[in-house]
């Protein structure tokens, strides 16, 4: 029996796309659409390629969503498939065991949701397929529930659908449900449908162990093509498989070292060279770009301190471009070339290239020393990632600017007496 179906996973739909919609009333609709738009070319995709069904890995909805009209789309594109003859097996993950209505949706009958209380098999007889899941009970499932998973089904392909933190996988995501590639290897099915890591990977091939990726990156720790995968199986065995792109925003974090530029003209040069790349590399997508400025330049100190303008000169540049760009934030990690002492021997000259040349891991030691401070008064069930990682980012760069500030605000003070 030959068959295609698609596999996908963390959909997360309606979840904003981090620092961006707040920012641009223009952008805002696009963003606020984008898991939905690339979910709906995800429905059309399972259409155009003739699956069989389609599978979700879990965190199909956002674990603080509260929007009913979330689930109405959802249940919308399932009845799209079901005019179309197209089945779809679900589980939930942690997000969506935090969400009030996901298990509450009436779904149409080509709908398939497994049950959280033990892994179960539902059997597709005439493509002799059998898919295999479990939905979480509750957000936090720390346990190795793949291996409750039933056994395989003699003569069909079999199909195991987890949320799981794989060994093997890179993640910086939650070691929820843990288990080894090892352990899904030895377990008899042909093809594990893996969810909860957002980047794609194949973590082994006969039998196919595979992590589509999220649909649509959400900040910029979710960088480049997002997509699903359609799986081809032939003879009962999987014969290919095709990653496609449905991402609507795509993400980039853009280096730029800028070394070697002696002014504000040649640097917005160079910005705009590799932005040009990300254009070409996104295709006819919108993008959201975090630009990363590095190397040793004489403009570091100018660098810091004129951020706003910096970012007024890029938004002009940005509007000759074609396509539709959004700049979530600008990060400096420039250094000062060596400033012998001889060169301006005044106290406030003194102060201001000490607080440039200060070690890096001098300060982000402080930071993590307040955060771990932090952490242990928050509740336990509190989630801050997001904020610590805003300020592991932001701090730094923030610190110097203010000693800087009181330092030629001192020197002012001083000319004006």
């Amino acid at each position: 029996m030959n068959f295609t179906f698609l596999h996908a996973a963390d959909l997360h739909l309606d979840s904003p796309l981090l620092g961006l919609a707040s920012k641009s009333a223009d952008y805002a609709e696009r963003v606020d659409r984008a898991s939905r738009d690339a979910f709906e070319k995800l429905i059309e995709l399972a259409i155009e390629e003739g699956c069989s069904f389609i599978v979700l890995a879990g965190d199909i909805f956002d674990g603080d969503l509260r929007n009913f009209e979330t689930g109405l789309f959802f249940v919308n594109q399932m009845r799209r498939l079901e005019e179309e003859g197209i089945q779809a097996f679900l589980i939930l993950g942690n997000h969506d065991a935090e969400n009030r209505f996901a298990a509450k949706l009436s779904m149409s009958a080509n709908v398939h949701l497994f049950a959280s209380k033990a892994a179960e098999a539902i059997a597709i007889e005439a493509l002799k397929v059998s898919v295999h899941g479990r939905s979480y009970p509750q957000r936090d499932v720390t346990e190795n529930i793949a291996r409750d998973y039933p056994p395989a089904v003699a003569g069909h392909f079999n199909i195991g659908v987890l949320h799981t933190a794989c060994q093997g996988s890179e993640s910086y995501h939650a070691p929820y449900a843990p288990c080894s590639v090892e352990q899904l290897v030895n377990h008899g099915y042909d093809y594990w449908a893996l969810g909860h890591v957002h980047a794609r990977s194949v973590l082994n091939e006969h039998p196919h162990i595979v992590y589509p990726g999220n649909l649509q990156g959400r900040s910029p720790r979710e960088t480049g093509a997002k997509g699903a995968t359609i799986v081809t199986v032939s003879n009962g065995e999987v014969a290919h498989l095709e990653h496609h792109d449905l991402d609507v925003v795509r993400w980039f974090v853009v280096t730029v070292d800028v070394a070697d530029t002696e002014d504000r003209s040649a640097l917005l040069d160079q910005i705009r060279a590799a932005i040009d790349d990300a254009c070409t590399d996104a295709g006819d997508r919108a993008l959201a770009i975090r630009l990363r400025l590095v190397g040793e330049t004489n403009q570091h100190q100018q660098l810091l301190i004129e951020q706003q303008i910096l970012r007024e000169d890029i938004a002009v540049l940005l509007a000759t471009l074609a396509q539709d760009i959004w700049l979530e934030k600008i990060v400096i990690a420039t250094t000062a070339p060596p400033l012998p002492s001889s060169l301006d021997p005044t106290v406030s000259g003194q102060l201001a290239a000490e607080i440039i040349a200060e070690s890096a891991d001098f300060i982000n030691e402080l930071i993590e020393e307040r955060i771990a401070e932090v952490r242990a008064k928050m509740p336990a069930a509190a989630h801050a990632d997001a904020f610590f990682e805003m300020l592991r980012e932001d701090a730094p760069k923030r610190a110097r600017i203010l000693a800087l500030s009181l330092v030629n605000e001192t020197e002012a003070g001083d000319a004006a007496n």
